[in-house]
C-alpha cells in the first residue's frame, strides 16, 4: 500500500502530467465556450417552423416509399430521372435509423441529445492520447533518470515495482477519465438546457451513450498500458512516441496504400485503426469491391463486417503481448 501511495504521489507530481491535465481542461473549456457562443435558445416561431419542416420531410419520405412500391408493382410509370432502389424496404421510413426531427431544422441551436455522442467521441480521443503520453512518460522518465534504480533499493522486487507503477497509472487514468466525463457531459447538458435544446433524453439515449462511454474507457486504459509497455521496452519516453509515429506512417499510410495497389482482399482487417473504430462503434462495415467481382446480380453490396468482439480480442492481444514482454525484459535487464 505504501508503494502504491508513493507511486501516486510521484505520478501527480510530474510536470508533464500536470501540463497534460491543464491542456485537457483547456480543450474542454474551448469546446464548451465555442458551443455556448454558437448556440441560442430557439423562439416559439422557430420551433413551430422546425416542427412543420420536420413533418413535411417525414411525409416526403413516406411518399417516396409508396411511389417506390407502386413502381415495383407496375401500378405507376414514373419519370426516367427518378431513381429508386430495387428493394423498397431500403427507403421505408419505419426501417430508418433516424427520422427527421425539429432539431434538424434549427441551425445555430445546440441540441444535447444529437450532439452528445459526437462530443463524447472527441473526449475519448483526447483521453486516449492523454493516457498513452502519460503512460509513456511516467515510466520512461524514471528509467532514464535512474528513479527506478533508487526505488528498487527500497523495494528490491522488480515485478512488484513495475506492477505497482502500471496499476497506479491505470487507476489514476481511470479516475481522471470518469471525473472528466461527468464534468464534460454535465457542462454540455447545462448548455442544452439554458442555451439550446435538451432533445429526447430517454432510456435508449442514455444506454447508447453509456455503452460508447464504457467502450471508450476500455480503450483509454489499453492506450495507457500500451504507452507504458513500449516505453518500458525502449527504456525511454521517445521510444513510445517513435513507435506510434512509425506505425502511423509505415503501416496505416504506407501499408494501406500497398494493399490497395495489390488489391488485397479485406485490407481493413489488418489496420489497428479499423479495429479501434469497430470496438468504439460496436461493429463496423467496410467496402471491398472484390467481394462483388464475378457477381452478376444486383444484390451484392460489397461490404464486409468487423464485429466488436473480434476487435477487442485484437486490441487485448496486442496490449497484453507488449505488456507481458515489458515485464519479462524489465525482470532480467540491467537498469544501470
Amino acid at each position: 500500500m505504501n508503494l502504491v501511495r508513493a507511486e501516486l504521489e510521484r505520478l501527480s507530481a510530474r510536470r508533464f502530467v500536470q501540463l497534460m491535465v491543464v491542456l485537457l481542461v483547456a480543450a474542454f473549456a474551448v469546446t464548451a465556450a465555442t458551443t455556448l457562443v454558437g448556440s441560442h435558445k430557439p423562439s416559439v416561431s422557430e420551433l413551430n417552423s422546425a416542427r412543420g419542416q420536420a413533418a413535411e420531410a417525414r411525409r416526403d419520405l413516406e411518399a417516396n416509399h409508396q411511389l417506390c412500391l407502386a413502381r415495383q408493382n407496375g401500378d405507376v410509370v414514373g419519370d426516367s430521372d427518378d431513381f429508386f432502389p430495387d428493394d423498397c424496404s431500403a427507403i421505408d421510413p419505419i426501417r430508418q435509423d433516424r427520422l427527421p426531427i425539429p432539431a434538424d431544422f434549427l441551425p445555430g441551436v445546440f441540441t444535447f441529445a444529437d450532439q452528445a455522442e459526437p462530443l463524447l467521441y472527441f473526449l475519448i480521443a483526447f483521453l486516449v492520447l492523454f493516457g498513452f503520453l502519460v503512460g509513456a512518460s511516467y515510466i520512461g522518465a524514471d528509467l532514464t533518470s535512474g528513479g527506478v534504480v533508487n526505488l528498487l533499493l527500497w523495494r528490491p522486487r522488480r515485478v512488484t515495482v513495475l506492477a505497482a507503477k502500471l496499476g497506479t497509472l491505470l487507476g489514476a487514468v481511470l479516475v481522471l477519465s470518469l471525473l472528466a466525463s461527468v464534468a464534460y457531459l454535465a457542462t454540455f447538458w447545462v448548455i442544452g438546457q439554458t442555451a439550446g435544446l435538451p432533445g429526447r433524453l430517454d432510456g435508449e439515449f442514455w444506454s447508447s451513450l453509456g455503452a460508447v462511454h464504457g467502450r471508450g474507457l476500455v480503450l483509454v486504459l489499453l492506450a495507457s498500458a500500451l504507452g507504458f509497455a513500449i516505453a518500458t521496452l525502449g527504456r525511454h519516453t521517445s521510444a513510445a512516441l517513435g513507435a506510434l509515429a512509425a506505425y502511423a506512417v509505415v503501416w496505416e499510410l504506407g501499408a494501406r496504400l500497398v494493399l490497395e495497389i495489390v488489391d488485397a482482399p479485406n485490407s481493413d482487417l489488418f489496420m489497428l485503426s479499423s479495429h479501434i473504430g469497430a470496438w468504439l462503434n460496436g461493429g463496423a462495415r467496410f467496402y471491398d469491391e472484390q467481394i462483388c467481382r464475378g457477381s452478376t446480380g444486383l444484390s451484392c453490396e460489397g461490404f464486409y463486417t468487423m464485429t466488436w468482439g473480434v476487435s477487442l480480442l485484437v486490441l487485448l492481444a496486442i496490449t497484453g503481448g507488449l505488456t507481458a514482454a515489458a515485464f519479462a525484459v524489465f525482470r532480467r535487464r540491467d537498469l544501470i
